[in-house]
């Protein structure tokens, strides 16, 4: 390791990325038992949604009562309207209907088959533990810059761990504002993956810059890269939700929330990717003397910004929605993932500063 490097800054910045690996991974079980037993998403017309947790109370038609609150409890119970007779309770299929929901869902409904208490904590016992985790992220790449004395993002296994924070910190921001929380065990389930991965076949030992990265572009064109990447991942979810969600899922939220939750992510990222693309092109007349020179890295740059660019023109102009726009937009997070990986591991270029090992 070189003399300008701190070892023991290096050594805490592998053990936070360690830890972070974990609350990520413990924080995605707690969403998904968030996802699967405790909430549901209730959507507003006003498209803001709200997240309410879910209770199976037995509805039950008064005696006598209106044509309206019988139809209802017959509905709520799984009974057929002609069951009711005379106004009276339906109470057989409802009572038979709690007993399966407790009986199916086991340790984690109590007797009146709503959840049971550990389960109802397990969603902000899982948004806790990925605050922490993004601490934690934020805190391996400060001591991974602080111990090569240079911006922490100048290869690919600091890049990736720069995407999976942004990635987080989209989403936990996100989240302030908008009912997301759907989103917790996708985002963390990529981020530990991610650390992982970089972890496990990208690391290096942390080293001074090399001289076509000791530039101060390295913090403005590749910050806003991954920034923007970070809220692509959170579109990219969305889409991937999306296509993967059937009709008869209740708990997770509708694909139109999910669309908008996307659309969202991808019109703030955007003019950041653009950004980061400018940024890039003036750099490169800084480092070589020329804004454009077909480099593999700044075709599929450009090639992301575009098919997103279409997404979003389609969306606007042509009233594109729904699955067609989700195609569009996991083509581009497709685009955006093989210019992360594709480029920097398999083809080379003046932008070969991987240093994969």
């Amino acid at each position: 390791m070189p003399a300008e490097v701190d070892p023991g800054l290096a050594a805490l910045s592998d053990q936070l990325v360690l830890v972070a690996v974990l609350c990520y991974a413990v924080a995605m079980i707690g969403y998904a038992l968030d996802l699967a037993f405790a909430r549901t998403v209730e959507v507003s017309p006003d498209g803001t949604g709200a997240e309410a947790a879910s209770e199976a109370e037995p509805a039950l038609a008064a005696v006598g009562g209106p044509a309206g609150t019988g139809e209802a409890a017959t509905a709520a119970s799984g009974a057929a309207p002609g069951d009711v007779r005379d106004g009276a309770a339906v109470e057989t299929a409802a009572g038979t209907g709690a007993g399966d929901a407790a009986a199916g869902s086991g340790a984690v409904s109590g007797a009146d088959g709503a959840p049971s208490g550990w389960v109802l904590r397990a969603g902000p016992a899982a948004v806790a533990l990925s605050w922490l985790g993004l601490v934690l992220n934020a805190g391996a790449l400060l001591t991974r810059g602080l111990a090569a004395g240079r911006w922490p993002w100048g290869n690919m296994y600091e890049f990736v761990v720069a995407m999976c924070l942004a990635a987080m910190g989209a989403f936990l921001l996100m989240q302030l504002r908008y009912p997301v929380r759907f989103l917790g065990a996708f985002v963390t389930a990529a981020s530990a993956l991610g650390l992982g991965f970089a972890v496990h076949s990208l690391h290096v030992d942390a080293a001074p810059a090399m001289v076509a990265l000791n530039s101060y572009w390295i913090a403005i064109h590749v910050s806003a890269a991954i920034i923007a990447s970070g809220l692509f991942i959170v579109a990219g979810a969305c889409g991937v939700i999306f296509l993967i969600r059937h009709d008869a899922a209740d708990h997770l939220p509708s694909r139109q929330e999910l669309e908008r939750v996307a659309h969202r992510a991808i019109v703030i990222g955007f003019p950041i990717w653009t950004f980061a693309v400018i940024a890039g092109a003036l750099w490169a007349d800084k480092a070589w003397g020329r804004y454009w020179g077909w480099d593999p890295k700044e075709i599929w740059a450009f090639i992301t910004w575009i098919v997103y660019a279409g997404y979003l023109h389609a969306r606007a102009t042509a009233g594109w929605k729904g699955r067609a726009a989700m195609i569009v937009q996991l083509v581009a997070f497709a685009c955006l993932l093989f210019n992360l990986i594709g480029v920097n591991i398999f083809i080379g270029g003046l932008h070969s500063y991987a240093e994969v090992p």
